[in-house]
């Protein structure tokens, strides 16, 4: 049975903890940027009333780490997209490291050269303060006054305006989007994906086309 999962954007409470650090390599090569602070929290509710356990972001930190700090594919865009996937177009940062202290998990970045990370040490150097907000997959389980995160994939952790301001974020879940994690592990976009097969209608047969494609979208969802 198919898992359907939300797009969920969040950043962590303790926003007055990120520090900007530059590293100079020698005399005859540009500066190194890096970011750090609070990545993630779990355990408690937020000020989006979700909750996240524990153990689930221990284990997704923890593939996450290995599968995309450790190989140098941890890269993060500016500003969340409404997208399960990294755009590498979009990418300002790398993640280099992320340890756990208790429920809180602490991570650093390089600001990479790209053009939406050269924007980003642009605004660093005018004295905008920049935080980190994690994108991931999850779904939802209601109880009392809150949700909990359950499921939890992680997808990446975004560059976003100063976390102190919670009118600058994605406000908590993209209702609009929601994905389909498949029988193959693959995960799979309902709405974006019906869209596009309808948008390519066949000259002949449209009748069942059209109802083979309606059909599949609402067994989805």
């Amino acid at each position: 049975m198919s898992l359907k999962l939300n797009l969920v954007c969040e950043n962590p409470d303790l926003h007055d903890q990120f520090e900007v650090i530059e590293e100079e390599t020698n005399k005859d090569s540009p500066s190194n940027l890096f970011i750090k602070g609070p990545y993630m929290m779990a355990e408690g509710v937020n000020r989006n009333n979700r909750s996240y356990p524990l153990h689930e972001l221990e284990r997704e930190v923890a593939n996450y780490n290995e599968n995309m700090v450790k190989p140098g594919r941890a890269m993060g865009e500016l500003n969340h997209p409404s997208s399960a996937d990294v755009d590498l177009e979009r990418a300002c940062h790398m993640v280099t490291e992320m340890t756990q202290d208790g429920n809180v998990f602490y991570g650093k970045s390089k600001v990479l050269t790209t053009p939406c990370g050269q924007i980003i040490r642009a605004l660093v150097n005018d004295g905008v303060k920049v935080g980190m907000s994690s994108r991931a997959l999850g779904t939802l389980e209601e109880s009392g006054d809150h949700s909990t995160v359950r499921n939890m994939k992680l997808v990446a952790i975004d560059a976003v305006a100063d976390p102190s301001y919670p009118k600058a974020f994605v406000n908590g879940i993209l209702e609009s989007k929601q994905w389909v994690l498949a029988e193959d592990g693959k995960y799979e976009e309902i709405y974006d994906n019906f869209e596009k097969a309808v948008g390519k209608l066949p000259k002949k047969e449209v009748e069942k086309y059209l109802l083979e494609r309606i059909m599949n979208f609402i067994n989805k969802i």
